[in-house]
């Protein structure tokens, strides 16, 4: 039994052009972040009104992202996976030339349509390629990769919004080469013939409903609604009420959270042959719960970076942990479904977050938004631990 990572999976040029896509897969967030305050000044926007350019872009992949799942099984991943890459950087290019409130909420949600496809197929490609302890470090290398994405770009966001803050939208024109390289280099194992579809829907329905599988999707939507509500929607708002903080500070604080994910899903391959991935799913729960609330205490830039830091070595161990557990619950000719339903309910957290911390910032100001997102925290630690068998 090895006990050091495979290196040499991250040679392997399939996984690299799968990193490709899970870069752009999350362009669409973490690059804008930063720069929610100033589209609101230049735009005349209220808190609620930018908040929603957050929620637009992922409430399509609520609906279409088990559709494209099912699709990808039934007729092959690349030929989903390219057409959505290619929307997806038309569309978010287009974001940057138009400064109507209304005609920018339509291209985010077409931004967010041809993000639908690519947050559970580029893990269900993994769970194709690879098995057993390898398809846990590859899967732990992929959110690594994930980590770098959401270090550098609220940081380059950041920078991009000091020129403007229509620049950082054009970061999704690095979605089209990405398609090209799908299209041209990919060389991933696709599934057989698809039985027919009633068949098909009976057997992906019933994978998913297995009581192993329901608390991890739940702990996804869980994750996705902390990070998405609390971290990403309205703690640029606390950085900027409480220090003053200018976007390029802000990018460079939510890239301190990424260095921990990055460490911990890198090592995860390790980490597993120690711990359980529901053991490290329940944990990452009660670590976001800490981090939460050092953040509301928080009364410095420096000591600010030491949640962050928590809250990201959380999130490195416990997302390729719950994706670990679904994509070995899947066989492969419902992998796509059964990964994109992740996904689905992943977009599900994204959109419900901010519209519920939104309404605890109505109900308490910023320090609701995080005192809800603490007590969010520790039911879920609890109901998992319940829940989610050891």
């Amino acid at each position: 039994m090895r006990t050091k990572p495979d290196w040499h999976i991250l040679l392997r040029r399939d996984l690299q052009i799968i990193f490709g896509i899970t870069l752009i897969s999350v362009i669409g967030v973490n690059s804008i972040a930063p720069a929610l305050p100033q589209i609101a000044k230049d735009l005349h926007l209220s808190e609620g009104q930018v908040v929603m350019l957050i929620t637009i872009f992922t409430f399509p992949g609520i609906i279409l992202s088990p559709v494209m799942g099912m699709l990808a099984d039934r007729f092959g991943r690349k030929k989903i996976i390219v057409p959505s890459l290619f929307l997806f950087g038309i569309a978010g290019c287009a974001c940057a030339f138009t400064r109507d409130y209304h005609v920018l909420l339509a291209l985010r949600f077409a931004n967010g349509v041809g993000a639908s496809a690519l947050g559970g197929l580029n893990q269900t490609i993994i769970g194709d390629m690879f098995s057993g302890n390898e398809r846990t470090e590859a899967l732990g290398y992929n959110a690594s990769v994930l980590g770098v994405g959401t270090m550098i770009y609220p940081a380059l966001g950041g920078a991009l919004a000091l020129q403007g803050w229509n620049y950082p939208f054009l970061l999704s024109a690095l979605a089209l080469p990405v398609g090209l390289l799908v299209l041209f280099n990919l060389r991933n194992p696709e599934p057989g013939t698809a039985p027919p579809l009633r068949e098909y829907l009976a057997g992906a329905a019933r994978s998913a409903a297995d009581r192993e599988v329901l608390p991890a999707y739940g702990a996804t939507l869980a994750t996705f609604m902390l990070l998405y509500g609390a971290l990403l929607a309205y703690f640029p708002f606390l950085m900027h009420s409480r220090f003053g903080a200018p976007p390029t500070v802000i990018g460079l604080m939510l890239a301190a959270a990424s260095i921990t994910t990055i460490i911990g899903a890198f090592n995860l391959g390790w980490i597993s042959k120690r711990l359980t991935p529901k053991t490290i799913i329940i944990a990452s729960f009660a670590a976001y719960a800490a981090a939460i609330v050092m953040i509301l205490y928080a009364d410095s830039l420096w000591l600010m970076t030491v949640p962050l830091l928590v809250y990201g070595l959380a999130n490195g161990l416990n997302i390729p942990s719950i994706q670990t557990h679904l994509s070995g619950s899947a066989p492969m000719e419902y992998r796509g479904a059964f990964m994109s339903m992740n996904s689905m309910v992943l977009r599900l957290g994204q959109t419900v977050g901010p519209v519920l911390t939104g309404i605890a910032f109505q109900a308490g100001d910023m320090e609701g938004v995080f005192f809800f997102s603490a007590i969010f925290s520790l039911l879920s630690f609890i109901l998992l631990a319940a829940f989610l068998r050891k």
